[in-house]
């Protein structure tokens, strides 16, 4: 789904798109709060299951592109890189396959195990479950010595040692409402009560950091920021076509824009949209017809279809960590559990 525009921030984003949006937070409001009366009972009563090893959760508190999975995956690659065997699990959100199974990006397609897991299985095992729980211990019996959850952190099945929460910057909490009046899985107050940690990604625009200081002023917070890859600087002054369907795809459009590409069209799909031919075909049309190079991000290229004559150009990002210090004391505390 596409985060409707009411959801933002009062004062920032998009003008509403009709009279009608600034009423509707409120007149939503009695469902958000029976949303999180639920998430609340649903946490309190649980039993988390506790798994061989440690299980470090990289979550979030709204719906949607946040950048919770190339948060994981950077710090998935950083435990790899000590010598610590890091499984990541995940929901698999998209995929057919019910699990415990191991990615195989050569025999799996985002139909089975959805878009993320192939991404992530590309810097370490891999693991997709519907029972989180189950997907963890899979992963400890196959070795791994850190599980490290992509999403899943209202999941109350699994006991985790160590939760962080992704926020972007430019999004924050939204209107500060819980779903449908919202973007919040959960109120923020609780839902930070339970985080070790916050990663804030770009500059600070929706005063997140005034928040956490007003309910948790001693929560850590990692600051970090979405780098674009070299296909963008190829692309500078270059007339292109983007298109996306992920969580916020005007993050991708706007630094597609800011890198210097001359952004003729952007085209917006739904959250782990599974193109068809049809769409490519029209989209491969409208950059033709505007001499443009068509584009897309990574998570959408994992879901165009097979044995098209045209392959967009993926433009890649990657993250840049502000306080490695800090995070490294976190990867340090897991590392040497995990030996």
């Amino acid at each position: 789904m596409r985060a409707p525009d009411f959801w933002r921030r009062r004062g920032g984003g998009a003008p509403p798109a009709s009279i009608l949006a600034p009423l509707l937070a409120p007149l939503l409001a009695p469902a958000g709060w029976a949303y999180g009366a639920v998430v609340k009972a649903r946490l309190a009563l649980a039993k988390p299951g506790k798994v061989s090893v440690p299980v470090l959760c990289v979550g979030n508190l709204v719906a949607g592109g946040a950048g919770k999975t190339p948060v994981a995956a950077s710090i998935g690659a950083m435990l790899a890189a000590r010598g610590v065997d890091v499984h990541f699990v995940s929901r698999g959100y998209g995929g057919a396959a019910p699990g415990p199974l191991r990615v195989d990006p050569a025999q799996h397609g985002f139909r089975q195990v959805g878009d993320e897991p192939l991404l992530l299985a590309r810097v370490a095992p891999t693991w997709v479950c519907r029972d989180r729980l189950a997907g963890c211990r899979a992963a400890a019996a196959d070795g791994a010595r850190v599980v490290l959850m992509d999403d899943g952190f209202q999941n109350p099945g699994v006991a985790k040692d160590i939760s962080l929460v992704v926020v972007d910057g430019t999004y924050g909490f939204g209107n500060g409402r819980v779903m449908p009046a919202g973007p919040l899985r959960e109120p923020v107050r609780s839902g930070l009560a339970r985080a070790d940690g916050v990663v804030l990604i770009g500059g600070d625009g929706a005063g997140v950091m005034e928040t956490i200081s007003a309910t948790h002023p001693g929560l850590e917070v990692l600051r970090a920021r979405m780098v674009p890859g070299p296909e963008y600087e190829a692309l500078a002054s270059k007339p292109v076509v983007a298109f996306a369907g992920i969580g916020n795809p005007d993050k991708f459009f706007r630094m597609v824009r800011e890198s210097g590409c001359a952004l003729v069209s952007a085209h917006r799909y739904a959250d782990h949209h599974p193109y068809s031919r049809r769409d490519l075909a029209d989209l491969a049309g409208a950059a033709a017809n505007a001499g443009a190079v068509l584009v897309t991000t990574e998570k959408d290229a994992v879901r165009l279809p097979a044995g098209t004559e045209t392959d967009p150009r993926v433009m890649t990002i990657a993250l840049e960590w502000e306080d490695q210090a800090a995070l490294d004391e976190i990867l340090q505390t897991l590392a040497s559990h995990g030996q």
